[in-house]
């Protein structure tokens, strides 16, 4: 016996679709919706031809004090209602009464707040110009070019590396052979080996093979797997596998077919081209969740609402539930299904509140980045956010996780405006990221044949006021992957 707290699936459900990312989240609901059939989504193009009736036929939505607050009888429990026994009608016509108005002021409530942001044409060609702009990741040369730099090969071994690596193509393969190179420079095909050897060593796995049955083998040696059935059907019977000549391997291994067939499954599951996690057309674009826009002096900052799915309990399942005729089960079933509906409704409305809450914080707290940039960010707690808001600072964290910030100085993790801070000669506070961009720059524009050392760092920032030490300069510089003075020195 042991006493532990455990988390309600309600509850356990609300964290779940706080922390999400929109994409995440859309899933999520799809699972919902598939699950409790009272749910059903509501079409932007159904919302839009709803206000324009309402407005046509003088329709007048109730005004709330804050249309962001869910309905007054949002609390409301149709499993609270008492069953009337030998008279069903009567108590069920009520409980239906209930149910109707509840659903139509979750109608009117996302009519008000959840319609989609309307873009103007010059908003559409920013965010247009913004995708054109993407920068290309790193290709798989210039990763294989880094790891040349990093790696124990001796100076005049490089140079044979940038020629090899120059003749691998965009899925890692070495399309050119060792004798065409030799003969092409005049390098010892013996000396290219050695070079290919180490290049075979780098990351990803299987990178500078010359066909695919080495490739394979790279990977498998590279996970110690010399030993196995794979491994030898790979290296012996490559053409009958390209053939899924399944019992021409078994009798050559002199092993079961099912065994062989096991050994294939896992080979299948090996990489046959290195480099297509490095191909440009597999960049992943991000979706920002929050929206921050100038408007004369102030900032207007918007969730993202026109992706998250618009729910609404039903009316068929609602006209179920008030026939007489309809037996107990289903009504129970009915009533269980439109709490859990009604609570997921709930828990989306509240999860875009709090995020559009943070996001104001954070737009008010780093005004001065939202206007000049990242040297005016600002030392800034999830603690100090949590305690405005009203939730607690694990909230915040969940909240923030997995989301980005469209701003004026482009877009960021909303992660990203939670640092810590160093306190300047005015008594000020600086943020860490600051500072650490304010290092990056001076290192920039250093003299290579007179590198700064940290010291000389530390010295620099604190004639501006800031008061930092040499083992946090030298962190920083760590994290920025910059080499210490002594390693960065051109002569």
């Amino acid at each position: 016996m042991s006493l532990q707290q455990v988390l309600a699936p309600q509850l356990q459900q609300s964290l779940q679709l706080l922390q999400a990312p929109t994409l995440e989240l859309k899933a999520l609901v799809e699972q919902e919706l598939q699950q409790n059939p009272v749910l059903e989504e509501v079409l932007v193009e159904d919302m839009e031809q709803k206000e324009k009736t309402d407005r046509e036929g003088d329709t007048t939505i109730t005004e709330r004090a804050d249309p962001a607050e869910p309905p007054a009888d949002v609390n409301y429990d149709p499993a609270s209602e008492k069953d009337g026994g030998n008279d069903p009608v009567d108590d069920f016509q009520a409980e239906f009464e209930r149910l109707t108005q509840l659903d139509q002021e979750w109608r009117d409530h996302f009519a008000q707040t959840n319609l989609p942001m309307r873009q103007s044409a010059e908003d559409e060609e920013k965010r247009q110009f913004m995708f054109d702009s993407l920068v290309a990741g790193t290709s798989l040369q210039e990763n294989l070019m880094e790891q040349v730099r990093l790696s124990d090969l001796a100076e005049e071994q490089r140079p044979i590396a940038e020629m090899i690596i120059g003749n691998i193509d965009d899925y890692g393969y070495l399309k050119t052979s060792v004798d065409e190179l030799a003969f092409s420079t005049g390098v010892a095909p013996e000396k290219i080996l050695e070079v290919l050897k180490v290049i075979q060593s780098f990351h990803p796995p299987g990178v500078g093979a010359r066909d695919l049955r080495e490739c394979l083998m790279l990977q498998l040696e590279r996970d110690q797997r010399q030993d196995t059935i794979e491994y030898r059907i790979v290296n012996e019977f490559m053409d009958a596998l390209g053939k899924r000549r399944l019992p021409e391997i078994a009798r050559g291994i002199a092993q079961d077919i099912e065994e062989v067939q096991k050994a294939v499954a896992r080979i299948a599951l090996l990489e046959p081209r290195p480099g297509r996690a490095y191909l440009p057309d597999n960049d992943q674009f991000i979706m920002p969740e929050v929206f921050v826009t100038k408007a004369g002096d102030e900032f207007t900052v918007t969730t993202n609402n026109e992706q998250i799915p618009h729910l609404r309990i039903s009316n068929t399942y609602k006209d179920l539930m008030a026939q007489a005729d309809s037996s107990t089960e289903v009504r129970d079933y009915i009533r269980e299904k439109i709490r859990a509906g009604k609570f997921l409704i709930k828990s989306l409305q509240q999860r875009q509140q709090t995020i559009l809450n943070i996001g104001k914080q954070i737009v008010k707290r780093q005004r001065e980045f939202m206007e000049k940039g990242v040297a005016f960010l600002k030392p800034m707690t999830m603690v100090q956010v949590a305690e405005v808001v009203g939730v607690h600072e694990t909230t915040v964290s969940r909240a923030v996780s997995g989301k980005y910030m469209q701003t004026p100085q482009g877009i960021f993790e909303m992660k990203y405006f939670f640092t810590s801070g160093i306190q300047t000669a005015s008594g000020e506070g600086m943020s860490n990221t600051s500072v650490k961009d304010m290092i990056s720059e001076l290192f920039k524009k250093e003299n290579p044949q007179k590198p700064l050392s940290d010291q000389e760092i530390v010295k620099i920032l604190g004639e501006k006021g800031i008061v930092i030490a040499r083992r946090t300069v030298a962190k920083y510089r760590s994290e920025l992957n910059i080499l210490p003075s002594n390693l960065r020195k051109v002569y």
